[in-house]
């Protein structure tokens, strides 16, 4: 069984996950957000105290807010940075990407250790996550859905009746409505939606409700 624990880290109130396999307690960290020694030291003493062995970074997509503490997993836990690749270029201009919030100095390029794409799957013990590509607020943006614990970690691409902005390098509007209304809306309406930023939905509740999805 998967558990999953959100933490709320840096200046734009980003949700980082840790998804564990509660039998085997390995773990990835989704989207690391931590913009400080104490977002760093909460991370870190989660991990400990809950005896979780690091297998790696997942990035959603790469935008500074999301992968901004991904070199400081990598270079403690020793794992490799998953992504798209498509999202290879944004990994590169995050000190670009800081500058433009005021952030010089602060974080440094973030290289693709290892590319994900549809279709592949992440294993945690018995467990597994799908990667879905849904791209439109990055190109390489990518969700990840857990068909046993009826979740899907959807990185900047649908939030509750929202969708991610589309206006930065390399996003498209219609490329989003799109490959939301493709890779996520054919989930279980039960599933539930956990995001980038803000509050869980369900995929039922968006399919429904969702106004950019009309």
């Amino acid at each position: 069984m998967l558990r999953v624990k959100q933490f709320i880290f840096n200046a734009f109130g980003e949700s980082t996950f840790v998804v564990a396999d509660e039998a085997t307690g390995d773990a990835i960290v989704v989207d690391p957000g931590m913009a400080d020694d104490d977002e760093r030291r909460r991370f870190d003493d989660f991990i400990t105290e809950n005896k979780l062995k690091l297998t790696g970074v997942v990035n959603t997509h790469m935008h500074v807010d999301h992968c901004m503490g991904a070199n400081y997993v990598r270079d403690r836990y020793g794992v490799p940075v998953r992504a798209h690749s498509a999202d290879a270029f944004l990994g590169e201009a995050v000190a670009e990407q800081a500058a433009r919030f005021g952030m010089q100095g602060k974080v440094s390029a973030v290289t693709i250790d290892a590319p994900l794409k549809a279709g592949d799957e992440i294993l945690l013990g018995d467990e597994r996550l799908e990667v879905i590509h849904v791209p439109g607020h990055s190109p390489g943006g990518i969700a990840l859905y857990s068909p046993t614990g009826k979740f899907v970690i959807a990185g900047d691409s649908l939030f509750a009746g929202s969708i991610g902005r589309t206006d930065l390098p390399g996003g498209d509007y219609d490329t989003l409505r799109n490959s939301i209304r493709e890779g996520l809306l054919g989930l279980p309406d039960d599933t539930l939606v956990l995001p980038g930023h803000g509050e869980p939905t369900t995929i039922g509740r968006e399919r429904m409700n969702n106004m950019f999805l009309r």
